[in-house]
């Protein structure tokens, strides 16, 4: 076993890890100590930095991980000039010949995919204004609702208060009505009373 099919086995990935994690826990607490001015933090903070300098020297070297895995579908794929042949086209004699990938063919796909995404943009923006004007002529119709409403609740709280003063006019009338009904009365006994002092 190489060292490369070593590197991406789980033992070694759970390795790094483990490696990683004891030395980062020992740089935290040595951090940790020499904030609290404990006995042993220089010899922890030296421990743990040494640790990880190690780790980080060793990550370097053996370089990062691709995230994928085309290049076993597509060998070559990491060549810009490369001729690739999907592998799935297979040695089946009555398959169709598939066309052999190229790095001139994928930038003109990438590219027409980019004119599609462009043109698609295109048509999103024009929908969005298209929904703005929509909304902004239903806003202003709310808007007119809204005042139409406010005078009308206007005009009948002038309403009510108008009832109100009509009430208290007819209470007023009747009230001089009444008073006028009682002088009537009185001015009516005074001329009686005078006319029986006049006789006598």
């Amino acid at each position: 076993m190489g060292f490369q099919s070593f590197v991406k086995t789980k033992s070694f990935k759970y390795f790094k890890n483990l490696i990683i994690g004891v030395g980062a826990s020992i740089v935290l607490m040595g951090a940790l100590f020499k904030l609290e001015s404990w006995e042993g933090a220089s010899e922890m903070l030296i421990v743990g930095l040494s640790v990880e300098a190690v780790i980080f020297l060793f990550l370097g070297i053996i370089g990062p991980e691709p995230d994928y895995y085309w290049h076993k579908l597509y060998p070559g794929l990491d060549d810009y000039n490369s001729r690739i042949q999907p592998l799935t086209a297979g040695p089946n004699p009555n398959m169709p010949e598939v066309a052999p990938l190229h790095g001139d063919v994928v930038e003109r796909q990438l590219g027409g995919m980019l004119t599609e995404l462009q043109s698609m943009s295109k048509s999103l923006a024009a929908l969005k204004a298209l929904q703005e004007v929509d909304f902004s002529g239903t806003q202003e119709q709310i808007k007119s609702m809204s005042n139409f409403y406010t005078k009308m609740n206007e005009a009948m709280a002038d309403m009510a208060r108008s009832a109100e003063d009509v009430r208290q006019y007819k209470d007023q009338l009747a009230s001089l009505n009444k008073n006028l009904s009682s002088l009537n009365t009185v001015y009516g006994n005074m001329l009686a009373a005078m006319a029986n002092i006049g006789r006598q």
